[in-house]
C-alpha cells in the first residue's frame, strides 16, 4: 500500500484486480476543496489508458513488479527468450507481450523485462537501437536534398522512412518507441 501522495510515473498500481502503470501524474491544490491527484494510467495487459483522479492522501495498492535488465538470446520459433545477467536463467517470453518490440530486438541486447508473480508483463527496450539496411532502393543523383524519404528494411526485419541518400548496409539509429529514423552511426 501507498499513498496518492507517493506517486510515481512507472509505479505499478493494482486497481480492481487490473494492473495499471502510472504515466504521469498532477497534485492539484485547489483554492476552494481539498486537494487531490490527477493521473494517467496505462493498463499493463491491454496497452488501453485511462484518466483517473484520486483524493490526496487517499491509500492505493502497489503491485510489486520485478524489473530486471536481461539479455534477449534468441527466439525458438514461438517464444522469445531472454536470460538473467546475474543468475543465467533463461525465461521464455510470448509474441503477445513483447509485442512491437521485436522490431527493433536484436540478439544479445539487453532489455528490461517486468515480471510480477513470476508472469512477463513487459519487455521494455532502450529509447534508441543501432541497426543494420539490409535493404533500401538505391538513392538516385540528385537524391541529396531534405525532406524525401524512402522505405528501408533493418537487420530485424521491421521497415522504417529513411532520408533518400542512405544505402544498404548503412548502421542507423532507429527510436524504439515509434520506428523513426534518428541519424547515422559510423
Amino acid at each position: 500500500m501507498a499513498s496518492t501522495n507517493d506517486l510515481k510515473n512507472g509505479m505499478v498500481l493494482n486497481i480492481d484486480g487490473q494492473l495499471w502503470t502510472v504515466i504521469e501524474f498532477q497534485h492539484v491544490k485547489p483554492g476552494k476543496g481539498p486537494a487531490f491527484v490527477r493521473t494517467k494510467l496505462k493498463n499493463v495487459t491491454s496497452g488501453k489508458t485511462l484518466d483517473k483522479t484520486f483524493n490526496a492522501g487517499v491509500k492505493v495498492d502497489t503491485a510489486n513488479v520485478d524489473k530486471r535488465t536481461m539479455q534477449y538470446l534468441y527466439n525458438d520459433g514461438s517464444d522469445y527468450i531472454f536470460m538473467d545477467g546475474d543468475t543465467y536463467d533463461q525465461i521464455s517470453v510470448s509474441p503477445d507481450v513483447v509485442g512491437d518490440a521485436a522490431k527493433y530486438l536484436l540478439e544479445n541486447q539487453d532489455a528490461l523485462v517486468a515480471r510480477h508473480d513470476g508472469n512477463v508483463l513487459f519487455i521494455e527496450l532502450p529509447a534508441s537501437v543501432v541497426l543494420e539496411i539490409t535493404y533500401t532502393e538505391p538513392g538516385l543523383q540528385g537524391d541529396r536534398s531534405t525532406g524525401g524519404t524512402k522505405p528501408a528494411t533493418v537487420e530485424t526485419g521491421a521497415e522504417i522512412q529513411v532520408p533518400l541518400f542512405l544505402e544498404t548496409g548503412t548502421k542507423i539509429k532507429v527510436d524504439t518507441r515509434d520506428g523513426s529514423y534518428l541519424g547515422r552511426v559510423n
